[in-house]
């Protein structure tokens, strides 16, 4: 696919893509869910794999195979097996004042999760909430959302996403 056609998809400038494929530029996590739907893809897709055991079934992911897919502001760590599932479970890592990007992310899922350390403050719609380790949301993703973390400690949070089959979408 040229960078034309997938910008026509993405809604993602030629100069963007040209700078993220040659390695120039970390995408926002909005720009990398603008190419990973024009891509058909999963956020499973992003990650390096890791391998797994042989004597593992494909729903099984070790925690010393965890694929990790570092943007630079922060890391996400895929803790579900295997690809092409509607359900996608990883933890994000925010570091101390880090965010998910000036611009409020869509995409057609469900998304939930977990404080798991520190603080996160979550925006969804017209309404913030300042979680904190133990408390837990869902949300659903079409609705424009943004989060950072509020404080100068680094925060976990285990993130949850449902992708909604096309044909629900509909």
């Amino acid at each position: 696919m040229s960078l034309q056609e997938l910008s026509r998809l993405s809604g993602v400038s030629v100069g963007t893509l040209s700078q993220v494929e040659r390695d120039r530029a970390n995408p926002s996590l909005r720009v990398l869910t603008k190419i990973k739907a024009a891509l058909g893809a999963q956020a499973g897709d992003l990650f390096n794999e890791t391998g797994t055991a042989l004597e593992d079934p494909s729903f099984v992911r070790r925690r010393d195979r965890r694929p990790f897919c570092d943007l630079g502001y922060l890391t996400k760590e895929l803790l579900s097996a295997g690809t092409g599932h509607a359900l996608e479970i990883m933890i994000l890592h925010v570091p101390p004042h880090g965010s998910s990007g000036d611009q409020p992310l869509t995409s057609p899922t469900e998304k939930g999760g977990l404080i798991l350390e520190g603080a996160l403050m979550l925006n969804v719609g017209d309404k913030t909430a300042t979680l904190h380790e133990g408390d837990s949301f869902v949300f659903d993703g079409q609705n424009p959302h943004s989060f950072r973390n509020p404080s100068g400690q680094p925060a976990k949070v285990l993130w949850i996403i449902n992708n909604i089959p096309v044909e629900r979408r509909l």
